[in-house]
């Protein structure tokens, strides 16, 4: 459903083009002084030095135009140009009740919605999950639900990093741990046992075990080279041992990803494009892109001129002269430039509908990657460099300001860190005394749970994308101040009134808005839709926080100002009640799209 800036904006820009004027001139959005406008159109300035005439004549012109709209109260030129709107209380409840009875809460479908492959999460076989992990997981899960709500069609894949050298160390140290496994008997084709040899906790120790002993001794590093290059080849046993390496991998990887309410259409690895690899090389060779040096075969991608992005500590520079990318080792062995092509192959020819766009939410210190990947993938046909998009992020810091880590110095499990956001949220619920007393046992627990979840997704969320941020556990998990908590409550502050309303028999009614807390309240209600859209567009989850965050304190503002289920009035208490109920659907929805569930109370 249109907004009603959108509403205005079509109103304004009728205007400008009554005139001879661009349609465009006449955007109107949210007013900078709110005390003195709900709205603004800035266009006439623009407008009269286009055409060459006074800009307040134009403004002018404009604002007697919109003072006949149906939506317009008041319609003033201000400064050399500025026309400053106020709506009529009458549009703004009706607004107020178009908002708590649409399924989108006010939102708005996007005007062209697209096919996108969502490549996300990007965890290892055999290595838990990290602290690191944490940002790829809820940005990447939330722009999959706000794609979705607003109209695209979605196929979300984890892509499952489990053909690499890490295979070759896992293979190579549990041989030597457990040289009797049928696995390492190269003349046994199977079929191999169905239970796995090792557990989560093997995989965990064995990696860095195998990659200590690998960077210490070359001889051990050429045997795990080895035993990839045999796996990728096809031995048998290797094969096999890779299967159960996945599907333990898998089983840990989906219980952290659970708690944070994070999900996937596809759990594909690197190694289900095996199979694509000879094709893609194949392709190259017949083009002429691919070129042999030194017993490799690599791609040349520079450009003459050009200005490569390069991360450095946490801050991009740029090189020039674009590195080939590496398509088969020497030993004809091939990396992550040359899967990723082919997972680009069996997405747009191999999996249905080749999709619009693929998009990659990947720490922004992989930039280069997938400039390099992109500018391949264009040169072979695959798929338009512009329709290939990298959704950068920055890393999670500790206080010292560098990528966080324990106590003792290693790297975070993800796993750990929602067990500390857990029990911190009890902490906090039991501090702040935020339950009911009749509460059982289960229900406190999966309020517990929410506040957890609400707590570390909303505090990476609620960051622009591109930046660092420091973990501060304390702060995120605090029920004041711009947090998951916070929102959380507000929201069971809002089905709180409601529910008492209800029990008392107070039912919500028509909405007659009249006082100025009531104005701003759906004057909030009304900016939903141009957030979804606009963390949509700019793939920046923080817009819709913020505007859920404002939501919730244009809410405290009413419920302050103004008695609700307790004003004597019917009327007004009605319709009170039922611009709860709108902020309620809106909150409810928003969050939801931030992945995060309001629990009926707390």
């Amino acid at each position: 459903m249109a907004s009603l800036a959108k509403e205005l904006s079509a109103a304004a820009g009728a205007a400008f083009e009554a005139m001879g004027l661009e349609a465009r001139f006449g955007e109107v959005r949210r007013s900078d002084k709110p005390e003195l406008a709900d709205f603004q159109c800035n266009g006439a300035m623009a407008a009269a030095k286009a055409a060459g005439r006074n800009p307040r004549e134009i403004a002018g012109e404009i604002a007697g135009a919109l003072k006949a709209h149906a939506l317009v109260l008041s319609a003033e030129v201000a400064g050399p140009g500025f026309i400053n709107l106020r709506v009529s209380d009458a549009a703004l409840s009706a607004r107020a009740e178009a908002v708590r009875g649409d399924a989108m809460a006010g939102g708005e479908k996007a005007a062209a919605p697209e096919r996108i492959t969502l490549d996300f999460g990007g965890p290892n076989v055999a290595k838990p999950m990290h602290v690191g992990h944490l940002r790829s997981a809820v940005i990447g899960d939330t722009l999959q639900r706000l794609f979705r709500f607003l109209g695209d069609e979605v196929v979300s894949d984890t892509h499952l990093g489990d053909w690499g050298l890490q295979m070759g160390h896992l293979i190579s140290e549990l041989q030597d741990e457990q040289p009797g496994l049928i696995y390492f008997d190269a003349g046994f084709t199977g079929p191999y046992p169905a239970e796995p040899p090792v557990t989560m906790d093997d995989l965990a120790r064995l990696y860095p075990q195998a990659s200590n002993k690998a960077k210490a001794d070359e001889a051990r590093n050429e045997r795990s080279q080895k035993a990839v290059a045999e796996m990728q080849a096809g031995r048998a046993g290797f094969r096999a041992l890779l299967t159960h390496f996945i599907n333990v991998s898998v089983a840990s990887l989906k219980q952290d990803y659970a708690f944070l309410n994070v999900s996937f259409d596809l759990w594909k690895g690197e190694s289900d494009v095996d199979g694509l690899i000879p094709e893609v090389i194949a392709r190259f060779k017949a083009k002429g892109l691919a070129v042999e040096s030194g017993g490799a075969w690599i791609v040349p991608l520079a450009r003459e001129g050009e200005h490569i992005p390069v991360e450095k500590n946490g801050e991009i520079t740029y090189k020039n002269a674009m590195p080939p990318i590496l398509l088969v080792n020497s030993r004809g062995g091939t990396g992550y430039h040359t899967t990723d092509l082919a997972t680009i192959l069996d997405r747009v020819e191999h999996m249905g509908p080749a999709p619009d766009r693929i998009v990659y939410v990947v720490d922004q210190r992989q930039a280069q990657h997938f400039v390099q990947v992109f500018r391949a993938a264009a040169k072979l046909g695959l798929m338009p460099e512009d329709r290939l998009e990298h959704i950068g992020f920055g890393t999670v810091n500790g206080a010292d300001g560098k990528p966080f880590k324990t106590r003792e110095g290693g790297v975070l499990r993800l796993a750990d860190l929602n067990s500390m956001a857990l029990e911190e949220a009890f902490r906090k619920i039991d501090a702040a005394g935020k339950l009911p007393e009749d509460m059982s046992a289960e229900e406190r627990a999966d309020v517990a749970h929410k506040v957890a979840v609400a707590a570390l997704r909303f505090s990476d969320l609620m960051n622009t994308r591109i930046t660092n941020y420091v973990f501060d556990l304390d702060r995120f998990t605090s029920f004041e101040g711009k947090t998951g908590p916070y929102l959380l409550y507000a929201a069971v502050r809002v089905k709180s009134v409601l529910r008492k309303a209800a029990e008392a028999g107070h039912e919500p009614g028509a909405v007659a808005v009249t006082e100025d807390a009531e104005r701003a309240l759906v004057l909030q209600l009304d900016g939903f839709g141009a957030a979804l859209l606009g963390a949509r567009e700019k793939r920046m989850p923080h817009i819709l926080c913020e505007h859920l965050y404002s939501l919730a304190q244009a809410f405290s503002a009413f419920y302050g100002a103004l008695p609700i289920a307790s004003d004597p009035d019917d009327a007004k208490r009605a319709s009170r009640l039922a611009l709860a109920d709108a902020v309620r659907h809106q909150l409810e929805t928003g969050l939801d799209l931030l992945g995060i569930t309001v629990p009926e109370r707390m």
